[in-house]
C-alpha cells in the first residue's frame, strides 16, 4: 500500500508498506527495523517469537516518549515483562499492525513527537 506524502521533508516518513517490506522516504527495507524521526536501524528480532527484554530496554537510548510496535498483518501483544524497562521509564508502548504503525508514526513525527517505530520482520 502506498501512503500519502506529507510536507514534512526533514524527518523520516513511511511512504509505503506491503508483504515483507516497508518504505521509508521512498527507500525499501526488509527485515525488522527501528525507525526514529531521523534514523533507520536494523533490529535484532526476526519475528514476534524472538522478542526479548533487551530488545525493548535498548530503545531508551533513543529517548522516546512513545514506542510503536508493528507486528505484521495482525496485532500481537508482547508479554508485559518484555517492555518493563519502557514502563519503568514512563515510555508508552502501543502495539498495532504494520499499516497502522506506518500511519501513526507519520502523524506523530509531523507533530515533532519523540516516537520510535519497531517494525517486526517487514
Amino acid at each position: 500500500m502506498k501512503l500519502h506524502h506529507t510536507t514534512t521533508t526533514h524527518l523520516n516518513q513511511f511512504t509505503g508498506y506491503g508483504d515483507g517490506y516497508v518504505m521509508v522516504n521512498q527507500e525499501r527495507f526488509e527485515g525488522s527495523l527501528i525507525v526514529t524521526p531521523t534514523e533507520v536501524h536494523s533490529w535484532r528480532p526476526t519475528d514476534f517469537s524472538t522478542l526479548e527484554e533487551a530488545d525493548f530496554a535498548m530503545l531508551l537510548e533513543f529517548g522516546p516518549e512513545l514506542v510503536l510496535l508493528g507486528t505484521g498483518d495482525r496485532i500481537r501483544f508482547p508479554h508485559p515483562r518484555l517492555s518493563r524497562a519502557l514502563a519503568s521509564a514512563h515510555v508508552g508502548l502501543d502495539t498495532m499492525d504494520t499499516g497502522a504503525l506506518c500511519r501513526t508514526f507519520n502523524v506523530l513525527t509531523a507533530e515533532e513527537r519523540r516516537v520510535v517505530a519497531l517494525v517486526l520482520g517487514a
